[in-house]
């Protein structure tokens, strides 16, 4: 019986030494291949709409000009069947509620990506769920607190299109480049952007700069 192929791995993430490493795990296994390399969000959704062949997407959560969790939005709507998992320095239950909602399979935290990483990786192609074991206590822990007293699962305070506005504003992008990225109008991203300042009650770019780190939308 010939040996089935490797399945096919794009990675995404903006740190060239991040993704060399990942890359240096994943090649090592017989099951696994890197063919797609991809340094922000947006690359990413380009890379898979050119090539229909790939089986997993690896998106770091902070990068340039779309997240990951804005690249697996777009990617769980174009690509029903490519498995996703997001790679991240941040762990809190918030990215792993998040990233369950955007269409991932498994969150893996960056610090133990030499260890988890593979096996969330035939977990996601297998469609099983993947939670590292250091969360899984804590998560299902809060997931259960939750239902048993009937809260909500964190409530998301902006729509995707202000989230995407708003990681464009903050990396410094003027109107016209935003609008120009997302194809739609300045007067629309201005529009967008003063909707942002009164839903959030901030006051100017700089506030919804420091507002985008604090919930990861870009790195300090």
């Amino acid at each position: 019986m010939r040996p089935s192929a490797p399945a096919r791995v794009l990675l995404a993430d903006d740190h060239a030494l991040v993704r060399s490493g990942v890359r240096l795990i994943l090649d090592a296994e017989p099951d696994l291949s890197v063919v797609a390399e991809a340094a922000d969000g947006a690359d990413a959704v380009a890379l898979a709409r050119r090539d229909p062949g790939l089986d997993l997407a690896i998106l770091d959560i902070a990068m340039p000009r779309q997240t990951g969790l804005q690249a697996a939005r777009e990617l769980s709507r174009l690509r029903p069947g490519l498995r996703i998992l997001m790679l991240t320095m941040y762990d809190n239950e918030q990215y792993f509620f998040e990233a369950l909602k955007a269409g991932a399979s498994g969150y893996v935290p960056k610090s133990v990506a030499d260890r988890d990483l593979v096996e969330a990786c035939r977990a996601a192609l297998r469609d099983e769920p993947f939670i590292y074991p250091g969360a899984e206590t804590t998560l299902i822990r809060t997931y259960l607190d939750r239902a048993r007293t009937g809260g909500a699962l964190p409530a998301r305070p902006i729509t995707e299109r202000e989230e995407e506005i708003l990681k464009l504003v903050a990396e410094g992008h003027t109107s016209k480049e935003i609008g120009d990225f997302l194809v739609i109008s300045a007067k629309t991203v201005e529009r967008h952007r003063a909707n942002l300042l009164q839903k959030l009650g901030l006051r100017d770019r700089l506030e919804l700069t420091r507002y985008a780190i604090r919930v990861g939308l870009i790195e300090p």
